[in-house]
């Protein structure tokens, strides 16, 4: 690949001497630079608040939104465990109750659980890596508003009778043939929210690659951006497989297009293997940022570094990898071959490991410390409790014979739950704790944590242990109702009275959260004693994060390395001031963290606002089948989007080097890997590439699942418009790539021809393969049905690689774009490698598979 012409590279001396680390600050020249950064990261105030993209602010609003999303879960938990408390109870109907558990199970899996780890990890990861923020603010503050108006849009829909009944997992045929615009809110509603979700990995996973400190390399970093980055990678292979999932359920529900149809060739089984692909790992998705949390608690409490470090590495990368291979244990009677279930029970059984090396790292590391039995350690003591006993249900579980016995029973509820308030709830309770001195520079009342610890401790046990029994003795899931005569109806009122304990617990915990602290008084800075860099920020807070970004040689540099923090007070390090008013942090390379380049980062806008809103309404008004509007506002929402881009990123400097401190030159812009965008880009597709295998494993899975797949007689794609679709995509990525390499060599002309011509040939492409399909009946059979949505798949990423090489023409013609700034060129020269092969792959499908079918 062509470098860019002529881009500056860092000079100066790095890694710094300890006499230029010791070597004293002017007062003055402090002074200055600290009013420079308190001047350029100023947070908005009054009303244009709302307009804040500090990770700081962001990360407060996501957690707060997604502490009360579950409250409200927690209501309606409430009101069903009214209904079950007696026997033939008509508290609640059973309409309203299948509404109440479907949207108890939604919104604490997708508005509480997932979003509640990218809030607190917003909020946190700069700090642990000493970074001024993330890489891409704005993203951040676009994910929150899309999470904030889809959570209201699902969760409102209780309002209004409206919500879905068939259960979160939304099975099929149940689903698909439910009257109401019920399962529409539930698919386009989250799916939206899932977009949130992906936005915030790609920009965690980005930020704790590309914006660690200076010498904090990839073997030295806190674990919880380990966890992070294993996480985020688990979201971006998890969530896309859903998502297609939607996509098909809602081409089904709007069009009539049969894919979970049995009838027309349809199989409901492929939804519960695309649902599952991602609820399964979703689970290790909420477990591993609580065992992050832990990762950070255990050492400070021990004061003494964590035991095992590169095992618990290992084993939370071996944890994520091996979460993928579960899902079929949802689906043990279904009536798979034997040769499945044992392989999905062996691996059901193998996850153990990798799990049980971190939790016998923690214990270790408490053996060999001198523990004070803290708040927040009490917390992470129940949860170890309390998810020891999920994960020995669990191995039960993964027993096939045990399995069949018990699916579908209250002992698959009392699991759950063991898994989920050991494995999340109770360590996010004990960052909250932890962390509160960071986030409020304030302290928790340990005596408020005492009560809460113990009531909801103590509720949880008396709630969810009796389900394990009254499992046993038979009692299904997902019933608003039971016979006096079943005998269940005393472990029912016990399971009730422990629930109200639980919600009298979190009651006192909200007080203590959300009271008024004035009266405290100044806290110290380091209250726990952490030896990790989130707590080197100042009390009382400034908004630009660290004063000054220090030079990192351990993984505990609060112990490690006695004057970092004095240092970075004096803006002794990197970046200490702000000449230019323009927010700025450190971008440093991937495995041993040299300092690369200065990121301006984005400051507050309205127009993140703006793009969310619109984004929101492309999704929501196709829920009552009202599309010119949701076309309209897709439409708004990318203007705002480009126009977000076009006056926040990838600009020229007017400066092409910076001073960054301690004699360290560094440029103020970069193109192609060095740059954080051209890894956002790389990500972001990786996730849309998983999506689209998933459709693509529709196709095969309904080939080996269906002996009437293709039909009798069936018709075929045109075989001349599916060469003409490969023959134009591959043209269009040819001509993109043309474009970069002419315009890096300064022919800017050709350049711009290049990139006039690349948007006919994906025209072009787009054309052939809707003519290639257009007289197959996709509501016939689910043959066409499935063809037809790959050739939609294809176009609506086609028509975005137009907009993309339409965005690189008007750079280039408008000075945005040059030889020498290249980013957005290079960036989506990267997105036409992927496209390349998905028009390819679909074209393979188009043309080939039928021969090979017949």
């Amino acid at each position: 690949m062509t470098k860019p012409a002529s881009l500056p590279m860092a000079e100066g001396p790095y890694p710094p001497s300890e006499a230029a680390l010791a070597e004293p600050v002017p007062q003055a020249e402090q002074q200055r630079g600290a009013e420079e950064l308190r001047a350029a990261w100023k947070t908005p105030e009054g009303w244009r608040y709302v307009t804040a993209v500090n990770n700081s602010e962001v990360g407060k609003w996501y957690a707060l939104t997604a502490l009360a999303f579950m409250l409200i879960a927690g209501v309606v938990a409430l009101l069903m465990r009214v209904q079950l408390a007696f026997p033939d109870m008509t508290f609640l109907d059973a309409d309203r109750f299948n509404q109440f558990f479907t949207m108890h199970g939604s919104a604490m899996m997708f508005l509480f659980a997932v979003p509640m780890f990218e809030a607190i990890s917003i909020l946190l990861l700069p700090a642990f890596l000493g970074a001024r923020d993330m890489p891409f603010p704005r993203l951040s503050a676009y994910g929150y508003w899309c999470f904030l108006i889809g959570g209201c849009f699902v969760l409102g829909s209780l309002l209004f009778d409206a919500a879905p009944k068939a259960g979160w997992f939304m099975y099929p045929p149940l689903a698909t043939k439910e009257e109401g615009i019920g399962p529409d809110v539930w698919l386009l509603g989250l799916s939206f929210i899932e977009v949130a979700s992906i936005a915030a990995a790609v920009e965690l996973i980005v930020g704790a690659l590309k914006c660690r400190p200076p010498g904090m390399r990839v073997n030295i970093m806190p674990l919880y951006a380990w966890y992070v980055l294993v996480v985020g990678g688990m979201i971006l292979f998890a969530f896309p497989p859903l998502i297609a999932g939607d996509f098909l359920f809602e081409l089904e529900r709007s069009f009539d297009w049969p894919f979970f149809d049995p009838t027309r060739g349809g199989d409901p089984i492929l939804w519960q293997h695309l649902f599952w692909i991602f609820g399964h790992p979703e689970v290790y998705i909420v477990f591993l940022p609580s065992i992050a949390i832990a990762a950070m608690i255990v050492p400070t409490v021990a004061q003494r570094p964590i035991v095992g470090y590169s095992w618990i590495v290992l084993s939370a990368v071996g944890t994520g990898f091996l979460s993928f291979g579960l899902w079929v244990h949802h689906m043990f009677t279904t009536g798979l071959p034997q040769i499945s279930l044992g392989f999905f029970s062996a691996a059901s059984e193998a996850v153990v490991i990798p799990t049980g090396i971190q939790i016998f790292a923690f214990v270790a590391t408490l053996m060999v410390g001198r523990v004070k039995l803290t708040l927040p350690m009490l917390w992470i003591a129940g949860a170890l409790a309390i998810f020891v006993a999920g994960g020995l249900t669990g191995v039960m579980l993964a027993i096939v014979p045990f399995n069949w016995q018990v699916h579908d029973t209250y002992f698959i509820v009392a699991h759950l739950h063991y898994t989920l308030f050991g494995g999340m709830v109770f360590p996010v309770i004990a960052g909250v704790y932890y962390f509160y001195p960071f986030i409020a520079k304030k302290l928790l009342s340990e005596r408020l944590g005492l009560w809460a610890f113990w009531l909801i401790f103590s509720g949880f046990n008396i709630t969810f242990l009796p389900m394990h029994l009254t499992g046993l003795m038979g009692m299904p899931r997902r019933v608003f109702t039971y016979p006096e005569s079943s005998g269940w109806g005393w472990l029912n009122l016990i399971s009730t009275l422990g629930a109200f304990i639980i919600a009298a617990g979190f009651a006192v915990f909200l007080y203590d959260l959300l009271r008024p602290k004035k009266a405290q008084g100044e806290i110290p800075r380091n209250p726990w004693g952490a030896g990790t860099l989130e707590f080197s920020h100042e009390v009382p807070e400034e908004a630009w994060g660290v004063r000054s970004v220090p030079h990192v040689t351990s993984r505990y540099p609060l112990w490690d390395q006695p004057l970092l923090v004095e240092r970075m007070d004096a803006g002794r390090y990197y970046l200490p001031d702000a000449p230019d008013h323009q927010r700025e942090t450190i971008v440093t390379s991937v495995i041993d963290a040299k300092p690369v380049h200065v990121q301006r980062v984005t400051g507050p806008a309205w127009i993140t606002i703006l793009a969310a809103g619109f984004t929101g309404g492309a999704f929501i008004f196709p829920t009552f089948h009202i599309y010119t509007p949701a076309i309209i506002c897709g439409a708004f929402a990318i203007v705002c989007i480009m126009y977000w881009l076009w006056t926040s990123t990838a600009r020229p400097p007017k400066e092409a080097m910076r001073d960054a401190g301690l004699g360290l030159r560094l440029p103020t812009y970069a193109s192609g890997p060095d740059s954080v965008g051209w890894w956002a880009m790389w990500i972001t597709m990786l996730g849309d590439a998983t999506a689209f295998a998933s459709v693509v494993f529709g196709f095969f899975f309904y080939w080996t699942a269906r002996s009437d797949f293709p039909p009798e007689g069936a018709l075929h794609p045109m075989g001349h418009c599916v060469v003409l679709a490969a023959l134009a995509g591959v043209a269009a990525w040819a001509l993109t790539l043309a474009a970069r390499e002419a315009n890096v060599r300064g022919k800017v002309a050709l350049a711009r021809v290049a990139l006039v011509l690349g948007p006919l040939a994906a025209g072009a492409a787009s054309v052939a393969a809707w003519a290639a399909v257009r007289d197959l009946d996709p509501t016939s059979h689910v043959y066409p049905a499935i063809l037809w949505a790959l050739m939609v798949w294809l176009v609506a990423h086609l028509s975005a690689g137009v907009l993309m090489q339409g965005y690189c023409l008007a750079g280039s013609v408008f000075g945005k774009l040059t030889p020498r700034h290249d980013a957005d060129l290079r960036n989506v020269t990267l997105y036409w490698h992927f496209m390349a092969v998905k028009a390819l792959v679909t074209a393979a499908i188009l043309g080939l598979a039928p021969g090979w079918l017949t």
